[in-house]
């Protein structure tokens, strides 16, 4: 089991347990994670400034967090939350399904996925959201496709 390291915002110790996939820093919370991102995005504004104006002293500027860095799962997720992992094969049938596909032309459904992506809070909001038909019906959806029913729970017709 890989044990965190301290993370380099607050400097919590053995907490970094997610890391940033432009330049592979520990962090340990979604607070953690924003002071992060604006730090190392203002870096590489910084950087790319420098570089395209010389910095004066002949030497070469920092390089800048690869925005396209490669990431793994493992970055994201601990030992613990394994069991919440999906596999690559059957996210790629979510782009499949001609029901997933339906459901998402709605554009109720469409803005309720938007509003949750660009939540500070996503828990709560999602708690609110599983009261919309709507969506509980595209979380279903999308659960019968990476988890399918087990046959012996199927009622005979």
């Amino acid at each position: 089991m890989r044990v965190p390291g301290p993370c380099a915002e607050c400097g919590a110790r053995g907490a970094a347990r997610y890391r940033c996939p432009r330049c592979g820093t520990a962090y340990c919370s979604v607070p953690c994670c924003r002071t992060h991102r604006e730090r190392c995005a203002s870096d590489s504004r910084r950087d790319r400034e420098r570089e395209r104006a010389g910095d004066g002293q002949g030497l070469p500027a920092p390089q800048p967090c690869p925005a396209n860095s490669p990431w793994t799962v493992e970055d994201i997720l601990s030992e613990e939350d394994e069991q919440d992992r999906v596999p690559l094969q059957k996210l790629k049938l979510l782009g499949e399904s001609e029901e997933l596909k339906g459901l998402l032309l709605n554009p109720h459904l469409r803005q309720l996925l938007l509003t949750i992506d660009q939540a500070e809070d996503k828990s709560s909001l999602m708690r609110k959201f599983m009261q919309e038909p709507l969506f509980v019906e595209f979380a279903d959806c999308c659960l019968r496709i990476v988890e399918p029913p087990e046959k012996e729970n199927i009622l005979p017709e």
